[in-house]
């Protein structure tokens, strides 16, 4: 088996921009031309997906980038098909870099006769030939304990936090706010990196996809508050948050989001809301109608991604990227 001389990359269509951003900045780390690996990933006239590989990856490290997005079952059978025509050509290990992983919101019976669909699509993954697990910000981090492969799940919070003091400057009046009592540790996460205090909106819905009542608990009167979490995907919940804060006193109400699912009418909801930005990265490939929102904006994943894809090769700790000192040079010049 030849030796692995370099890390070799392969996109599937959910994120292209993403995966030529992750090449571009390995190319930077690594002082020479890391591109991506020449492929086809198309559909024929019935939507079946085909691949084709178009370079010898017998005994590589492959490294298979693919957000799990709308359309998330597209998106997931590119990813297992791309992963079964590698592992038919002999790479020596896949890795599946998947910056937003789909389905995470249904990792637990919610209700009687309901499935687990994370853990299926962990098993799917496992079955196509994936040996290791590269993401950001799980819905729920127990669904690591979905694989039995190792999994890693870096964080938006170091890079969320670095752009906060980027542009906040003076943080005597800003405040972290979790939308709801189960996101309380990743707003404590980001609250304890920027020394800021934390409050929470306790919301209580009578039926799925309605708020009913919400509560903030913690002082916001006087505050630019900076409310954070994983997914936002209609953007009611967030609006109706900001509105809440903004009538408890909040001089300013500004958000910072991992994933911008963005479906439906939130870019439009957004535009019209007193938040006076979103922030969120970019895990899912933005829309026309997202970058063109006036209070939106996208912090960029790339820098970090490629940097862990080389640990991983390298056999070194990806752990390091969970700290803001160690990010801050990656990032520097670009926040």
């Amino acid at each position: 088996m030849p030796t692995v001389i370099e890390p070799k990359i392969i996109s599937g269509n959910s994120n292209l921009r993403l995966s030529q951003a992750i090449a571009k900045r390995m190319s930077l780390y690594r002082g020479m031309s890391v591109g991506l690996v020449d492929a086809r990933v198309e559909r024929f006239n019935d939507q079946e997906i085909f691949v084709e590989v178009f370079e010898n990856v017998r005994g590589e490290d492959m490294f298979i980038l693919q957000s799990t997005s709308n359309p998330a079952n597209d998106n997931l059978m590119e990813l297992l098909i791309m992963s079964d025509a590698l592992r038919r050509s002999s790479a020596a290990r896949i890795t599946a870099v998947i910056p937003y992983f789909g389905y995470a919101r249904q990792d637990r019976r919610t209700k009687a006769r309901t499935p687990i669909t994370a853990k299926l699509v962990a098993n799917m993954i496992a079955e196509a030939g994936i040996e290791r697990v590269l993401t950001m910000d799980l819905h729920a981090a127990q669904i690591q304990g979905f694989f039995d492969m190792p999994v890693d799940n870096l964080y938006a919070s170091p890079i969320f936090a670095l752009d906060v003091l980027n542009q906040f400057k003076d943080m005597s009046d800003v405040m972290v706010v979790s939308p709801d009592v189960g996101g309380v540790a990743r707003a404590r996460e980001l609250a304890k990196r920027i020394g800021a205090p934390l409050s929470i909106v306790d919301k209580r819905r009578e039926k799925a996809g309605e708020v009913a009542e919400m509560t903030v608990i913690g002082e916001v009167a006087g505050k630019r508050c900076i409310i954070v979490d994983d997914i936002c995907d209609t953007a009611g919940t967030l609006c109706k948050a900001a509105e809440v804060l903004m009538g408890h006193g909040a001089t300013e109400v500004h958000a910072y989001i991992t994933h911008g699912v963005l479906s439906g009418p939130a870019v439009e909801r957004i535009t019209k809301s007193v938040m006076k930005t979103l922030v969120i990265t970019d895990s899912i490939q933005a829309t026309e109608a997202v970058t063109s929102a006036p209070n939106i904006r996208i912090v960029p994943t790339a820098p970090m991604f490629a940097q862990a894809i080389l640990n991983i090769w390298n056999g070194t700790s990806v752990s390091s990227l969970f700290e803001t000192d160690t990010l801050g040079p990656i990032y520097e010049g670009i926040l």
